[in-house]
């Protein structure tokens, strides 16, 4: 039976964390050793994006982790395990870590990725009007900026287009200016719809 099957039939075709039947994928819980059921939890498309940290944590929808944290997988375990951590702000989230049990190796894998020291607190990249800025997205320069180590400025209103975000500082983003790779602040640009 393929991997996705025994997810499907051990899940009953719904979200192992929320219950959701809607948008379902496979979620490898990390670090991955044997790829099995067990390392793996069949996730809704809105618990994959805030585990994955590409959606702000909403505590509400991770209330339902006070039965999810319930259960005999492994997988769905760690993953209840290191968000009730992220939640950790909430006394729901404390009340349910102080009670729950992972045996010693479920733990070390759980502790494995260092997710559980981070907070709820997701940085995503964002323009001067705060909408969020994704890879390939075309952005206006809203200010005349001198480029350090150039003779080129790139101009009020100049049209950068697929866009690179900087992954390790969110204030910046890269892009090309009269054919040339620049470095831009986020706060001087603004995505264009």
């Amino acid at each position: 039976m393929k991997l996705e099957e025994q997810l499907r039939e051990r899940s009953e075709n719904k979200c192992e964390l929320c219950g959701s039947q809607e948008n379902l994928s496979i979620y490898e819980v990390p670090p991955q050793t044997q790829n099995t059921a067990e390392e793996c939890v069949m996730t809704c498309g809105k618990c994959l994006a805030q585990i994955e940290k590409k959606e702000v944590l909403d505590s509400k929808h991770w209330q339902c982790l006070t039965s999810s944290m319930w259960s005999e997988v492994p997988g769905v375990q760690v993953v209840s395990w290191r968000m009730l951590n992220r939640l950790r702000q909430e006394s729901w989230a404390i009340d349910n870590l102080d009670m729950m049990y992972l045996d010693d190796d479920t733990l070390t894998w759980a502790k494995a990725t260092g997710d559980h020291e981070n907070d709820s607190a997701v940085e995503f990249h964002k323009d001067s009007n705060n909408n969020v800025l994704e890879n390939g997205d075309t952005v206006v320069i809203i200010k005349t900026l001198d480029v350090k180590g150039s003779s080129i400025s790139a101009k009020l209103g100049t049209v950068v287009k697929n866009i690179k975000l900087v992954e390790d500082n969110k204030e910046q983003i890269e892009g090309r200016v009269e054919g040339q790779l620049i470095v831009i602040l986020t706060k001087y640009v603004r995505k264009q719809s």
